[in-house]
């Protein structure tokens, strides 16, 4: 920074109460030089810029705690800081409002911000949002390394329970941890194929059986091999619910209430089938066995637990209920429209097929939506006329919010595939830094073996120990050393 004006402003052995608003600040950030005025920058007496209108009164102390160099005979500040988040950041000094350039870091703008003391309130809110979306980005690969590490690292001061449940957890959740783990994820994944096309074959009537007061009933080969999945998925949530570290979190999660939805209707049904005969007609008995084995299709959406794929269409649809409640509202102004119409224009025909407007809803709902079964349909040229438009508005309709729908899922996936690979590069890092540690610390001793006279073969074993073992014994002590997503934290 260099104060332009010599008759203006003081030495910095003078006395510095002669700055006025006339006094002229001209900055040099790396390379970049801007030009302030006093007026301006007495706006905000709390930044870095405005104190320096009053340094050189405190002498050579004073300013080099606020930049990184001076040059008395120029008297010019430096700093060495990005210059293109500086031309941002002084835009508070003339419009009271900052703008983030695209291609910034938000976070490393919010660093610069702190180092010019500018308050983060007058960041606009649509750099905010950046800001708060990588803030949750950093947040979320902490979160993950963190995992990482805690499934690496053992605690010796547990006890042999926890341990074992941890490791009962992990073998279970976690099938990228060893490979028995992926084998049970497999092996979860075709019991819930096989039990969903064992429910779909035990319908079909040619491989049902006939019980002794004729009525038709499930194979019993099919129903032992129904029985076998819903062991596996038993056993399998009653271990999940044992190790699991936080039980309340475990029992209201959704994909755990699917899970307990696709167990629970076998083992009542087998209850009812038993005991309900007792209580109550058999008739009923049966009829509440049916409905409850058609619960069975919730077991299906068990595979969402081993697809990452059905997991971020699922996260998409969340993010996306605005887009399909515009799909929704268009939808049901076109039916109600187009039925109305379709009943109205059909009416004079006298084998009309639309009795009333509320049966005409369904006419408008297969038209619009393209299915077209047939079952009504108009017969006078103005009610297919009004058919024509109905199909083209509900092509139309159905076509706005998807491109939206597609953005969220796109975005998602990006998102995820991107945190998956930094969490990935920060553990890499950490490993890296940590190899780099041990062996400055084999350098100095083979630097001390080398004074005491020892032999080379002795140094190699030497520098072997000193690289073997390290990767999970040192991942855990990241006090000693900032890896990069500290630095932007």
């Amino acid at each position: 920074i260099k104060m332009a004006g010599d008759s203006r402003f003081p030495d910095v052995d003078t006395d510095g109460s002669e700055k006025n608003e006339e006094t002229e600040i001209v900055v040099n950030v790396g390379g970049v030089r801007q030009v302030f005025y006093g007026d301006n920058l007495n706006q905000y007496p709390e930044t870095r810029l405005a104190e320096l209108m009053n340094c050189l009164s405190g002498g050579y102390d004073s300013i080099f705690s606020l930049c990184d160099d001076y040059d008395p005979g120029k008297r010019e500040f430096y700093f060495d800081r990005d210059p293109d988040a500086f031309k941002c950041i002084i835009d508070v000094y003339y419009f009271g409002e900052i703008h983030m350039k695209k291609g910034i870091c938000p976070i490393c703008f919010k660093n610069e911000m702190e180092f010019w003391k500018v308050d983060l309130k007058f960041l606009d809110d649509c750099c905010k949002t950046h800001l708060t979306e990588k803030k949750e980005e950093l947040e979320e690969i902490a979160r993950r390394v963190q995992l990482i590490l805690d499934d690496l690292g053992i605690d010796a001061s547990e006890s042999r329970w926890k341990r074992c449940q941890k490791y009962i957890w992990k073998f279970l959740e976690k099938p990228e941890s060893s490979y028995p783990a992926r084998v049970i994820a497999v092996l979860s994944f075709l019991f819930i194929l096989i039990s969903s096309i064992v429910m779909c074959v035990g319908t079909i009537p040619d491989l049902q059986v006939v019980d002794t007061e004729g009525n038709r009933m499930e194979h019993p080969t099919l129903d032992s091999i129904e029985t076998a999945c819903i062991g596996w998925f038993t056993m399998e949530y009653v271990l999940r619910l044992i190790s699991s570290p936080n039980k309340l979190h475990f029992v209201l999660s959704f994909m755990n209430i699917v899970d307990v939805l696709a167990i629970l209707p076998f083992y009542v049904s087998l209850t009812l089938t038993h005991l309900g005969a007792k209580l109550m007609e058999l008739s009923n008995v049966q009829q509440a066995v049916q409905a409850l084995r058609i619960m069975r299709i919730a077991r299906i959406f068990k595979l969402a637990r081993h697809s990452s794929g059905l997991q971020t269409l699922t996260y998409a649809l969340k993010r996306s209920f605005k887009e399909l409640g515009l799909l929704l509202m268009y939808l049901a102004v076109g039916i109600f429209v187009f039925s109305a119409l379709g009943y109205t224009m059909e009416q004079s025909h006298p084998e009309t097929l639309f009795k009333s407007i509320p049966q005409s809803f369904w006419w408008a709902i297969i038209t619009m939506t393209t299915v077209g079964y047939g079952d009504i349909y108009p017969k006078t040229t103005l009610g297919k006329l009004n058919a024509a438009i109905s199909f083209l508005c509900g092509v139309i309709a159905i076509a706005l919010p998807i491109h939206p729908i597609i953005n969220n899922f796109v975005r998602y996936y990006n998102k995820q595939r991107v945190l998956e690979t930094a969490a990935k590069h920060e553990l890499e890092l950490m490993e890296l830094n940590s190899a780099e540690g041990k062996a400055a610390n084999s350098k100095s001793e083979l630097e001390d073996l080398a004074k005491g006279g020892k032999e080379g073969p002795f140094y190699s074993r030497r520098l072997k120990v000193s690289h073997s073992d390290t990767f999970i014994h040192l991942l855990s002590e990241d006090k000693h050393y900032r890896t990069r997503l500290q630095s932007c934290k």
